[in-house]
């Protein structure tokens, strides 16, 4: 029978302790390799939570508001919905200047909802806060707007004056790049 040789300083056949040994590297080894293994088969499914590159493009968009008259209005399109633009004439501004915010269903000051030195130009979202219809412009009881779904009424600031709509118009995102150009987004 052959006779196994055990090394006199390791009676157990082992590496000195503290030094790497072939069953290390192996197990170093293998645990990188499932490590890599479980990265490429997460990355796919992460990468597949980024927006596409077409809603990437609808994020943002630019409009020219030198082409709305004073007391018009243009509706475009960002993110599918539509935005009302609106130059206001002076007596609209000085109207939703006047109204008293205790008036107000969402109290919220016309400042607030234009940028200075651009006061006349509104930017809303044309959506009414109640159920999501698109208010008609010019018309309902105070000079703004009105929603014919369920009645709710707007001023020429987008604020909620009259019916069930909760909120004001949205004010989205938007500011003034060149001159009288807008980026919303």
């Amino acid at each position: 029978m052959a006779e196994s040789v055990v090394n006199a300083e390791h009676p157990e056949g082992g590496a000195p302790e503290g030094e790497a040994t072939r069953r290390d590297f192996i197990h170093i080894a293998a645990g990188a390799a499932a490590v890599g293994a479980g990265v490429m088969v997460a990355w796919p499914l992460i990468n597949s939570m980024n927006p596409a590159a077409d809603t990437l493009a609808l994020s943002t968009t630019e409009f020219d508001t030198s082409k709305v008259q004073e007391g018009m209005q243009v509706v475009i399109t960002w993110q599918g919905k539509p935005v009302f633009v609106r130059n206001r004439t002076a007596a609209e501004l000085q109207k939703v200047l006047a109204d008293p915010l205790s008036s107000l269903k969402d109290p919220e000051t016309d400042q607030d909802r234009t940028k200075p030195g651009h006061e006349p130009m509104l930017v809303v979202l044309g959506n009414c806060t109640h159920l999501g219809c698109i208010p008609t412009f010019g018309s309902g009881d105070y000079g703004g707007w009105f929603c014919p779904c369920h009645g709710s009424h707007y001023d020429a600031s987008g604020r909620i004056r009259k019916g069930p709509a909760p909120k004001n118009l949205v004010v989205p995102e938007y500011a003034f790049t060149a001159g009288s150009t807008i980026k919303i987004g």
